[in-house]
C-alpha cells in the first residue's frame, strides 16, 4: 500500500512538475519582449510584465513539490552522501517529520483566510491596465502547500520503508 502511494504521488508530482517546465522557456521569451518593448519603443507593457510575474508564481509554487520529489533543493551533501542507506532514511524521516510536514499544514492553515479573501473581492492588479485575477494566483500557495504536504508524505513513506525494510531498496534515499 506504502508503494502504491509512493508511485501515485510521485507520478502526480512528475507530471505538475513537468506541464510547468515549459513555462520558464515562455517567461524568458515574455521578458525579452518587454526589455526590447520598454528599451527599444519606449512601450510600458504592463500586462506582459504582470503575465510574466504570473508565471514566474506558478512555477515556483508548483515547481517546489517536484523539487522536493527530485531532491533538488539545498542540502549539506558533505556528511550526508557519507552516511549509510538506512541513517540517511532516518535523517530523512525526522526531517520530514518535525520540519516539513508542520510547515506544510501551516502554510495550509495560515493561507486560506487571506485566499479566501482575495476570492470574495474577485482581487485584480493593483496597477492600471494589470491583469485581472489575482486571487487564482493566491489560490497557488495553499495549492503549494498541498502538494508539498502530499510529496512529504511519499517521502517519509519511502524513507520508513528503508528504515524497516532494508532489503527494498527504493529508486533513492
Amino acid at each position: 500500500m506504502l508503494k502504491t502511494f509512493i508511485a501515485l504521488t510521485d507520478k502526480t508530482t512528475s507530471l505538475i512538475g513537468n506541464l510547468v517546465a515549459p513555462l520558464s522557456f515562455i517567461m524568458m521569451l515574455l521578458t525579452c519582449v518587454v526589455v526590447v518593448a520598454r528599451y527599444s519603443f519606449n512601450l510600458g507593457l504592463t500586462p506582459l510584465v504582470e503575465t510574466v510575474i504570473y508565471l514566474h508564481g506558478i512555477v515556483f509554487m508548483l515547481g517546489i513539490p517536484y523539487a522536493l520529489k527530485e531532491q533538488s533543493h539545498v542540502r549539506v551533501d558533505i556528511i550526508y552522501s557519507r552516511l549509510d542507506m538506512r541513517f540517511r532514511a532516518l535523517i530523512d524521516l525526522l526531517g520530514t517529520l518535525i520540519f516539513l510536514l508542520p510547515l506544510s499544514l501551516f502554510l495550509i492553515w495560515s493561507s486560506l483566510d487571506y485566499v479566501k479573501l482575495s476570492w470574495s473581492i474577485q482581487e485584480g492588479s493593483a496597477e492600471p491596465g494589470g491583469l485581472p485575477g489575482v486571487y487564482l494566483l493566491k489560490t497557488l500557495i495553499p495549492l503549494m502547500a498541498a502538494l508539498l504536504l502530499l510529496q512529504g508524505l511519499s517521502e517519509f513513506s519511502r524513507a520508513l520503508l528503508v528504515i524497516l525494510k532494508p532489503t527494498i531498496i527504493p529508486e533513492r534515499i
